[in-house]
Order: structure tokens, then sequence, then C-alpha cells
């Protein structure tokens, strides 16, 4: 049996439903275990399995209750969904290895703390040779030496939290008071990529998958494109030499007048990471094989110039608090 336990569930329906349907197309028996603070988060009740767990700010309970669960259920691999588990599951990673027979997707904490820390990304993507907007210091804005528009964000934010275009030295001041700890920046104009990438658990590049980013909300892609741009490959494959992670993650970058300009690294699986797998860069079935010994090599067979457009869905809990299927309009 290979379970699966995928933490902070939340809406991650897409993504619970693409392991499935790896784990289904490639004969594997398993259970895709879904966990979450919440009985109200959509993704458990369409996993085979869920589980309530504490909230991540309650830290060695938290991880307590991961351990738990993969002794409980035999979990194969443990995989994370959002950044505020990252420096935590991280921080961990040994521990729990140790004692059950869990791997979790996580890269080390080297690789953790230059992504989750905005200034760390940015030290490490100017020391390496890498475009990022230049970084404006306090005593520029003190002194009101700065050319407008700028963007300000979270030296640790997450999902566009609190991200904002800067017009003008009174929206400046403003969001510099509202902000904890922000970071400004030169503001970037061009065409906005996320890339999904996969790395096997030796940091070895298995699928690079480019999508132009023609919506979001909430700062998760809603409308995108796969295009196989060979620039921003080579790109992404030289920065992940360096950074070194493993598993899913997702980078976003511009294209700009200047070149590829980066954004942030998102080691984890995107919202929009469903886009990349259905088009043939199946993340799920990659994992799979890895657990079951396999040796991936590089792949670029993916399916290009194809569009996804997100949508919600909702579903209808009965009495028992049990989904009831037959309300639906669509099936997954």
């Amino acid at each position: 049996m290979t379970n699966i336990l995928i933490l902070s569930a939340g809406r991650r329906v897409e993504l619970v439903t693409c392991f499935k349907n790896a784990r289904d197309r490639i004969g594997v028996r398993g259970n895709i275990i879904a966990a979450d603070c919440s009985e109200l988060a959509p993704a458990m009740y369409f996993a085979d399995m869920n589980e309530l767990v504490p909230r991540i700010s309650e830290g060695e309970a938290y991880i307590d209750a991961i351990i738990d669960i993969c002794n409980r259920l035999d979990v194969a691999l443990i995989v994370p969904t959002i950044d505020t588990e990252l420096l935590l599951l991280a921080e961990n990673k040994e521990r729990i290895e140790s004692v059950t027979n869990a791997k979790v997707l996580i890269s080390d904490y080297r690789v953790i703390d230059i992504c989750r820390n905005k200034k760390n990304t940015q030290k490490f993507m100017e020391e390496n040779g890498f475009l990022v907007p230049r970084m404006i210091t306090d005593e520029e804005m003190d002194r009101g030496d700065v050319k407008f528009p700028l963007f300000i964000k979270p030296l640790d934010g997450s999902s566009s939290i609190n991200a904002f275009k800067v017009n003008n030295i009174e929206e400046l001041e403003t969001y510099r008071k509202l902000i904890d700890k922000p970071i400004v920046q030169e503001f970037m104009q061009g065409t906005e990529y996320t890339v999904d990438v996969f790395l096997d658990f030796d940091s070895n590049i298995i699928t690079v998958v480019p999508r132009i980013r023609l919506a979001t909300r909430s700062g998760e892609i809603a409308k995108g494109v796969i295009v196989r741009d060979e620039d921003i490959v080579k790109d992404i494959k030289r920065l992940m030499s360096v950074l070194k992670p493993i598993g899913h993650i997702t980078v976003q970058c511009m294209k700009t007048e200047r070149g590829i300009e980066y954004i942030e690294i998102n080691p984890r699986f995107g919202g929009g990471a469903p886009m990349s797998i259905m088009a043939g860069a199946d993340s799920c079935e990659h994992l799979y094989r890895l657990l079951a010994g396999e040796k991936l090599e590089y792949k670029d067979d993916y399916r290009d110039n194809v569009t996804f457009l997100r949508f919600d869905q909702s579903i209808m809990l009965n009495e028992n608090m049990e989904r009831e299927l037959e309300y639906e309009g669509s099936n997954f």
C-alpha cells in the first residue's frame, strides 16, 4: 500500500484528484488521506480518508498529529501545500522520517529558508547571477529618493496577501505602516509566468513546464496557458541546479525588457500545479514511481499551447457531514 498524506488540504480538490487519477492509472494500491484543521475543508470530502489535525501555529502538537497519522495509516509520503507549514516541516523532517515509514516531500532547511524569506531570496538570486527587481532601501524611502511605481509586499508573505503596486509617496507611506516587515522593490512590467518544476529526491530535474498567467484571483492563477518557452526552461534549469530543492516547485517570474526576472520561489505544489499535471507533466505519477524505486529521466513531452480555466464548484454535506454525490453537477 502506498498511502499519501496531503496536509492543509483546504480547497486543493484538484490536487487530491490528480493523485487519485495517477494512482488508478498506473495501478498502485493505496489511499489519499487529506488532513486539515477544519472539517469544512472541501478537499477532505474528495479524499479516500480524512483526518483533523491541530493548527500549524500549535507547532509540536501539529507535528505529533502528523506522526500519529503516519503510523496509524502507514503513510508513505507527506505532501505539504501551504507556505506557513514549510519551515516547521523542514525543521522536523528528520524526526518524522525517523519514527515513521513516511518520506516528507520537503526540501532541506537551507532551501526553505531562502524561499520563505524574500530578502534571503533576493540575496540568493543576486549572488548567483539571476535577475530580480532591485530592492529599495529604507534610507532611499525616508529621503523620498524613489521612482514610482514601486511594489511592496511582506517579507514572508503568501498568496499575494498585502502585496500592492505603489503609485505615489502617499501610498508608500500608508502601505509601510500597514504591512508587517515590508520589502519594497522596483515595479516590473512584462509577461508573467508560473513555472512548475519537478525534481526527484536527489534534486535531479524531471520536468519544467512554463505557463503564462492570464488571470489570477487572491494570488492564485485562475486562467493560464502552457507555453514551451526554451529561454525560461534553460534559466529555470540553471536556477534549480544551484538551489537544489526536491519535489514539485513553483517559480514565478516575468519576461521584461531586461530579460527573465524572478518574483518568488514556492517550494511546494502551487494552486495551479494541476494545469501542468493535466498537460502531461504528472508530478503525482512521478512521486508514485519514485516511491516504488524507479529512476526517472528528464521528460519534456507535455502538451504545449493548451489553456486552462479554473472555476468554483459547490458540494453539499448532509446532516451527518457526509458528501451527497447525487447533488453535484459533475464528477471528479
